[in-house]
């Protein structure tokens, strides 16, 4: 399967790169920077430190999806709703990895998915898929009005958006587990003089620093007891292992818009 990277020389861009290399059936065919990114004209492979690979960085995206099967992409929200029209254009895979998106991001990546196959989550990993399934029995199983439900997260000091997808999807595990939309449940700032906490929210806690690559945990507090479901990554792989997984799976899907649960056969969880 012929794969272009977008953000290619960021730190996803070189590890997807590397992921592609070391992975059968797939191959990189486009390495793409933004326009005027000191990276333009150099060699991906040397980027991504596994040798020369003859394929050089460039800023022309259409040039590079017309010729692929799909594309990764780790990049922005305003990038990534750019790259689904394109990849619609061009009818091919798009995996999104991509953060921080919109409402109005996501309802503009699910009508590309008209044309596009589309396979979108806040975490490719499947470790942190696996554990939205297991929240997501948790808060089923555990009564909202006897169990608070907190979501801690943290990451590295150059992450820019906060709660982090992935703490966003495990906080909509945890909603549909109890049969409520989350955004009329979420508490994400607490300061000043708060009064008690409200019964059957469900919280999120933000932390930055260091190199962390990234901590979560469900936290269902009862009285007397506490249940706690966590998940520690240690390696940046693991995002891009998950994301090539995706495109080689959706290679052979219709048109539509997808997450990592349909990728792994959890959906139904």
């Amino acid at each position: 399967m012929k794969l272009v990277v977008v953000g290619a020389s960021g730190r996803m861009g070189r590890t997807l790169i590397r992921i592609i290399h070391e992975t059968p059936g797939a191959t990189l065919s486009a390495a793409v920077e933004r326009p005027g990114s000191a990276s333009l004209g150099q060699d991906s492979g040397l980027l991504s430190g596994i040798g020369e690979n003859g394929i050089a960085v460039t800023d022309d995206p259409l040039s590079a999806f017309v010729s692929a099967d799909g594309v990764l992409d780790f990049t922005a929200p305003a990038a990534s709703v750019e790259f689904s029209e394109l990849a619609a254009q061009a009818r091919i895979v798009h995996v999104i990895g991509t953060t921080g998106c919109s409402v109005e991001d996501e309802a503009a990546m699910k009508a590309a998915a008209r044309h596009a196959r589309i396979v979108k989550s806040g975490n490719m990993s499947l470790g942190v898929n696996l554990l939205g399934v297991l929240v997501r029995q948790a808060a089923r199983a555990l009564p909202a009005a006897g169990w608070d439900l907190e979501i801690l997260e943290m990451h590295h000091r150059h992450k820019v958006d906060a709660p982090s997808g992935t703490a966003l999807l495990l906080g909509e595990e945890a909603a549909a587990g109890r049969g409520v939309d989350l955004a009329g449940h979420a508490v994400r700032v607490r300061d000043g003089h708060t009064g008690a906490r409200a019964e059957g929210s469900i919280g999120f806690a933000t932390l930055r620093g260091g190199s962390v690559i990234g901590e979560h945990s469900v936290i269902l507090a009862g009285e007397g007891e506490q249940v706690v479901l966590s998940h520690s990554a240690t390696d940046r792989s693991i995002f891009a292992r998950g994301a090539v997984t995706a495109a080689l799976w959706a290679r052979s899907k219709k048109p539509g818009f997808y997450s990592m649960l349909d990728v792994l056969g959890l959906s139904d969880s």
